[in-house]
């Protein structure tokens, strides 16, 4: 049963709220750099004289093949010029290299053979890269002779540019997406990736089937999600449950997926300039822009799995429409359905009497997306962009619970909703955009951005504590919670040459306020709902610096200042370089200190949740007919701080082979967590709670291989046929104090990729992702002993693909395949069965059944196609 306190019952600290004024360190700051940009004039003139004498020199250059953003960049620290590209027109493309003595044109020329890139002159002289115009891509195309002249000149490599190429960053392009097209959530894609896995917001397994991208370990809470640049945090808007577990599946679902033109996984040391939330790392979700010309796309997609058990799949349709309105005016408008059913209540068996064991399977989803951008070409060089969108995400009951069994009427309802997958929870998400980017000459470039975020999430009215939190009532009521993300980011690309080196120096400001109201806190049924309202505010200043020291160094060291309203100020230092061994050979190494701001529910002591009753006390158990333990935030909260190391190497070889390996530790400190709750002094009276607080606890640990290898087989670069791999194997995640798994994620993931083009309209893929051994907790979050088979390992387990794409023409494509082809079944185990814990002292207490690490399912085999027609 739920038990509720009154106010007069619950203690209450007024919030302790920082005054938003700068500091006299901030001040220092602030002054530090607009004294960087306004220094820069003295230092621009020369730039433009030494690359007008770089590109009438003949050099000697060796630069082998690879990643084409690679290539350009080494071309540009030996040619001593600035260069760089829009990473939208690079992504995925390979340079044939470059080696010999030639002019810049002609090298530069020669670089971008085969990428079905070219070079066009600008208004004001200068030279920039376009797609050729009816262009194949990377096909196999003549080599251009020296004598073939292309000019392009003053594109700068800023320092996020550089950070793209470290190792922890990967990146998927279109075409892979149209390749191997997720269902229903890009995280089904994402997952693939070096270094990224799915698992819960903590180690306890609370919302199994509810996993979110987990990057190296840090967990889900630790990876920003962008869009564009731009904050998603609609997820923050779920309640923060004890165990630190929220009832979200994260904010990978919020773009279609053919509205994505790229997504960059950016892991480790690079991901430290975005602040907040990204200790683990970042997701940048690329969309696809407007066209110069009026074109649009339908797309439909459907999936059956072959189990009934597993409902009738997805249902996807997504239009897109985009083109000029006028003479430097365009535009691009899409829409999105899909529907995704749920498992049958009964997928994970059923008890002796046939019904649901409650154990439930996979939720599904119903979405509902509408995204507008204006884009206006004010001049060649200054360029806004407008945009709204709004999005509709519901989910289809499963017959979830946060802790236990239901029983009686709660059984009979939830059971009824899981068997018509009934909508519990919607969250309704608004977003508005201004967005502008200037290229201001010798001063160089800029981009400033601000956004609206507004999350509105309406649940069935949850249990707030004890072992019914998290379970929906029987009334039917809804509760719900409004979240205010603004967000305001303004920075300046400049280059200069300081002491003989072409450096381009970026110094930005970011603006974050975050708003929270929510009904959902602890109190008696005879106290009406009301709003608790939670606020933090975060003021930033950062600066980073890409260093060309010869032609075979850069360095990139950066810092941030965040001022938040709630613990005052965090330094977030960074370095990062990379050497060029020759051969085809880079290494590659950075540092970084990063942080994560605790939540608004963490820091708000006013919002209440219960650990249930008898709950560990100072060691000891407190009566068994005590009143429940609550846990209030604590506004005195540290941030917690992880520094971030790495280091390895990479090779690209002229036949368009690849392989890298890099070492990554992360060393954690002040981790909120639900262990770490302090009581008071003297045991409570049984008519009265417990009282507890969310705190910082000690120091964790995270570290690990990571590693890639292309092998090409078939073509020109592999172009025909290639196997692509990757993998990473975990040390260990886990608290040194406790010795307890930060996240339940396996030992190590392979993932390898068949890639075929059989010709130039069709390909196909034959994909393999082998998962090691995954270990659950040994002592539970209560502080009780586990064993027997709350102890369960899952076991390693391998899952196979297929799939395949062909393009009648240049309008229509048809995507399609089979998941999980062998059929491995992988499903969840009952999370905590009732009575199995024992009373007296707390080390005494003993858990022997559970799910350990059973705690989710893996969808079986299921068959798919999606259709594209475009005009």
């Amino acid at each position: 049963m739920t038990r509720t306190t009154s106010r007069s019952q619950r203690p209450f600290r007024s919030p302790r709220h920082a005054p938003l004024r700068p500091s006299p360190l901030m001040l220092a700051l602030r002054a530090a750099l607009l004294a960087g940009v306004l220094g820069t004039a003295t230092a621009l003139a020369p730039v433009g004289q030494a690359q007008a004498q770089a590109q009438a020199e003949t050099r000697a250059y060796d630069i082998s093949a690879g990643p084409l953003d690679e290539a350009l960049s080494r071309f540009g620290r030996a040619a001593g010029l600035l260069l760089a590209a829009d990473p939208q027109l690079t992504a995925g493309l390979r340079s044939p290299g470059l080696q010999g003595s030639y002019r810049v044109e002609q090298g530069l020329a020669r670089l971008l053979a085969g990428t079905g890139l070219e070079a066009v002159r600008t208004a004001e002289g200068g030279y920039a890269l376009r797609r050729v115009p009816n262009s194949l891509g990377a096909a196999d195309t003549a080599q251009p002779g020296p004598s073939e002249v292309t000019v392009l000149s003053t594109i700068q490599v800023t320092a996020e540019d550089q950070l793209r190429q470290s190792l922890g960053v990967s990146v998927i392009t279109q075409e892979d997406l149209e390749l191997r097209p997720p269902a229903n959530d890009l995280a089904e894609i994402l997952m693939t990736q070096p270094g990224v896995s799915l698992s819960g917001a903590s180690s306890v397994g609370a919302y199994g089937n509810q996993r979110e991208i987990d990057l190296r370990g840090m967990g889900a809470e630790n990876t920003m999600i962008l869009v564009d640049g731009k904050p998603v945090q609609s997820r923050q808007g779920a309640i923060t449950r004890r165990t630190g577990d929220r009832d979200t599946s994260g904010d990978t679902n919020w773009v279609p997926v053919d509205e994505i033109e790229r997504v960059e996984i950016i892991r480790g040391p690079a991901a430290a300039r975005y602040g907040s939330g990204a200790s683990g790392g970042v997701i940048n979700i690329i969309t696809k822009k407007p066209s110069d010309k009026f074109r649009g796309s339908v797309t439909t997609y459907l999936s059956m799995p072959e189990s009934d058990l597993e409902g009738n799949g997805t249902r996807r349709l997504g239009v897109n429409l985009s083109g000029p309105i006028a003479e430097n005016l365009s535009f691009r408008l899409y829409g999105n359905v899909a529907k995704t059913d749920g498992d049958k209540p009964t997928i994970n068996g059923v008890l002796d009497d046939g019904s649901p064991n409650w154990v439930a399977g996979r939720e599904g989803r119903r979405n509902r997306d509408i995204n507008g951008l204006l884009r206006w070409d004010l001049t060649p060089d200054q360029v806004i962009e407008f945009e709204a969108g709004f999005s509709r995400l519901g989910n289809r009951y499963a017959g979830d619970t946060s802790n236990t069994t239901p029983s009686g009427d709660a059984a009979e309802l939830l059971g009824e909703w899981a068997e018509r997958g009934a909508e519990t929870r919607r969250v309704y998400r608004q977003t508005a955009a201004v967005t502008h980017r200037g290229n201001w000459g010798d001063l160089g470039s800029s981009r400033t951005l601000f956004q609206y975020e507004g999350t509105r999430t309406s649940n069935c009215r949850q249990g707030s504590g004890g072992m019914g939190e998290g379970n929906c009532g029987t009334t039917g009521e809804q509760q719900q919670s409004n979240m205010d993300n603004f967000f305001f980011n303004s920075e300046l690309n400049t280059p200069l040459k300081l002491g003989g080196l072409q450096q381009m120096l970026t110094t930005g400001v970011e603006w974050r306020k975050q708003k929270l109201n929510d009904n959902n806190a602890l109190l008696t049924s005879a106290t009406p709902p009301e709003f608790v309202k939670m606020e933090s505010n975060t003021l930033a200043f950062y600066m980073e610096d890409n260093i060309s020291i010869g032609n075979a160094l850069i360095l990139t060291p950066g810092v941030r200042l965040d001022h938040h309203s709630k613990f005052g100020n965090n330094w977030s230092p960074s370095a990062n370089a990379t050497y060029e061994l020759g051969g085809g050979f880079m290494l590659k190494g950075g540092i970084a200190r990063t942080f994560k701001a605790p939540t608004l529910y963490q820091t708000a002591p006013s919002y209440t949740s219960s650990l249930g009753g008898a709950c560990p006390y100072n060691g000891l158990g407190l009566p068994a007919d005590s009143y429940d333990c609550t846990v209030n935030g604590n506004p005195d909260l540290k941030p917690e701080i992880s520094v971030n190391k790495e280091i390895g190497v990479a090779w690209d070889g002229e036949s368009g082979g690849h392989a890298s390996m890099a070492y990554f530790r992360n060393d954690y400190k002040n981790r909120i967590v639900a262990e770490a709750l302090s009581a008071i002094d003297t045991v409570p009276s049984l008519d009265e709670p417990a009282i507890f607080e969310w705190q910082n606890s000690g120091k964790a640990i995270v570290h690990g291989l990571e590693g890639s290898l292309t092998i090409p087989i078939l073509g020109r670069n592999g172009s025909t046929l290639r196997l692509l791999n990757n993998v990473t194997w975990m040390f260990s995640n886990r608290n040194k104090d406790t010795n307890q798994p930060l996240s339940i994620i396996p030992k190590y993931t392979l993932n390898s990729t068949l890639d075929w083009r059989v010709s130039e309209s069709f390909s196909m893929q034959l994909t393999s992702t082998l998962y090691g051994r995954r270990k659950p907790r040994t002592v539970s979050y209560h502080g009780y002993r586990m064993e027997g088979d709350a102890l369960r390992e899952r076991g390693s387990y391998v899952l196979l693909g297929l799939s395949g794409s062909y393009k009648f023409n240049e309008q229509h494509r048809l995507t399609f395949g089979v998941s999980n082809l062998l059929d491995r079944q992988i499903k969840r185990a009952e999370r905590l069965a009732a009575g199995n814990t024992a009373s007296g002292p707390l080390e005494e207490r003993v858990i022997t059944s559970g799910a350990g690490a059973l705690t989710y399912n893996e969808p079986g085999r299921a068959f798919y196609a999606s259709y594209t027609a475009s005009f």
